[in-house]
């Protein structure tokens, strides 16, 4: 289900969410949000978290644009028990380079951040991958 409101921002910088939407998404004070601000597209996406954002990170990976290597990180991902809260691909060379940016909770991994990262570097389709830490606001 998608809701679509228009909402307006105080002198401050605040916008309230509003209480349909928060009541949809079980989004409760004190709860911690991922925002991510596109300057490309004039994009701001708010995505609720359930820890308290303490290990969660930037992950970006380029790699072959071929059938099935973004899903050969995705699965990977996924082994090493990160938890990706939000990803965002695209080509940059149809049938050369694809990048996929993602916002990942590592709270559950199994490894470290550096170990990850190597582990993402040594398959097959990966070009370069940088892993950076969100800071908590």
């Amino acid at each position: 289900m998608r809701i679509t409101d228009i909402v307006r921002m105080d002198a401050k910088g605040r916008v309230t969410i509003p209480a349909l939407i928060r009541e949809t998404l079980g989004i409760n004070e004190g709860m911690y949000l991922v925002i991510i601000g596109d300057s490309d597209s004039k994009e701001i996406i708010l995505t609720p978290i359930i820890s308290s954002g303490q290990n969660v990170y930037e992950i970006t990976v380029e790699f072959q644009d071929v059938p099935g290597a973004f899903a050969s990180v995705s699965d990977e991902l996924a082994r090493q028990g990160a938890d990706q809260i939000t990803t965002r691909c695209s080509t940059i060379r149809r049938g050369d380079i694809a990048e996929c940016t993602m916002v990942v909770d590592l709270s559950n991994a199994k490894v470290s951040v550096d170990e990850l990262k190597e582990i993402l570097n040594d398959l097959s389709e990966v070009r370069m991958v940088s892993i950076r830490p969100i800071r908590v606001m």
